[in-house]
């Protein structure tokens, strides 16, 4: 069995950390009829919006701070936007509690609150999500996918593990599935990702990466598999309570099989080869202009605002220092690893969506990348 553990221990720090977590999580469903809102002034003056549930169902009464996702949630059901939330909450909470309560009251609805728990009674509210959300979480996502990647052919070397409020990442490369880039001179190689969010912002999520191993900067294309956090309506009832192991582990279990072929299916050398002949060509398409000048028209082909742009082209300054570019025309292959190494320096959040954005500038239709190439 190959080790897909890396000399910094990433894999095994992420463990850890997911484990923590799992310890500490409680699911609740209630109507937000039984819920009350509340903002709290503790030290220097910095609110805490809270959760309180009380005493039912023989559950003591359970006090919840709201983090940001909790909070952002209960504005989209109230229709109020984040940051004006977010104002009203601090400047105005004697006016803005009893809104938000109001609400609550007049436009009940069924929701899970996924939360975090210090004790029997105190915790973190980290998501207020539909009942209908499917809790199929990081440890049910690893466990699945790990045997797989333990197991498979393609030798995979952990990249990067995260885990942020919003969602789970987890980044493999091929050590034998590898190639050069044909007029670049870039070794790449294969990558699998992984991500899932606990909390409602995102699929799970396995998809296909290709990493320029001098940089480790990592491209995402089309071939991914995602599955919705969605199951069957839960029964109302007249109290909250806790969701059960049972009823979680009923939803789960296909979804982990499904998890585990994909996986497996991901070792590809087939569509692997492909984009690296799609990087041979986008070697071949160069920029008729100034290079900062076709950046700046990228950006506005991928609708970017100015500072992502400038952003871009410090990668661009970068990828022309690199072995295989520096004193080249500058390429569409050129562009590519610049958009991709702004993901290196992204918020974990953000890399998928650079990495992404690499894909799609190998792919952009020939009329949008002649706006690139001749822009003077």
């Amino acid at each position: 069995m190959h080790t897909i553990e890396n000399e910094d221990r990433t894999l095994s720090r992420f463990i850890e950390t997911i484990k923590a977590q799992e310890s500490r999580k409680r699911d609740y469903l209630a109507n937000t009829s039984q819920l009350k809102f509340r903002t709290i002034f503790a030290e220097r003056g910095k609110p805490t919006s809270q959760i309180v549930m009380e005493a039912s169902n023989g559950l003591p009464t359970t006090i919840l701070d709201c983090n940001k996702v909790a909070r952002d949630q209960i504005a989209a059901k109230a229709g109020i936007d984040v940051r004006s939330f977010e104002r009203f909450r601090t400047d105005y909470p004697q006016q803005f509690d009893p809104l938000i309560n109001e609400v609550f009251q007049r436009e009940p609805a069924q929701r899970m609150i996924r939360t975090y728990m210090d004790s029997d009674n105190r915790g973190t509210a980290r998501a207020v999500v539909s009942d209908k959300f499917k809790t199929f979480d990081n440890t049910h996502l690893v466990k699945a996918a790990l045997p797989q990647l333990l197991d498979s052919d393609a030798q995979w070397k952990i990249v990067s593990a995260d885990v942020t409020d919003m969602r789970m990442y987890l980044r493999l490369k091929s050590e034998i599935i590898t190639a050069i880039a044909a007029a670049v001179g870039d070794l790449m190689a294969l990558g699998i990702g992984l991500s899932n969010s606990e909390v409602g912002h995102g699929s799970v999520n396995i998809f296909q990466l290709f990493y320029t191993l001098a940089c480790l900067n990592g491209m995402q294309t089309g071939n991914n598999h995602r599955s919705t956090h969605i199951t069957s309506a839960r029964a109302e009832t007249d109290t909250w309570g806790l969701l059960t192991d049972e009823a979680k582990d009923a939803d789960n279990h296909a979804l982990e099989l499904k998890v585990r072929d994909l996986v497996g299916g991901l070792a590809s050398r087939d569509s692997f080869d492909e984009v690296i002949e799609k990087m041979r060509l986008a070697s071949e398409d160069k920029i008729q202009g100034a290079p900062h000048v076709a950046v700046e028209a990228l950006g506005k082909v991928l609708q970017l605002t100015k500072k992502d742009t400038g952003n871009v082209m410090d990668g661009l300054l970068a990828t022309i220092g690199q072995a295989g570019y520096a004193g080249n025309p500058v390429s569409r292959a050129t562009l590519v690893n610049a958009v991709t190494a702004v993901a290196n320096k992204a918020a974990p959040d953000d890399v998928d969506d650079w990495q992404k954005l690499g894909g799609r500038v190998l792919d952009l239709p020939k009329s949008d990348w002649n706006r690139v190439a001749m822009a003077a």
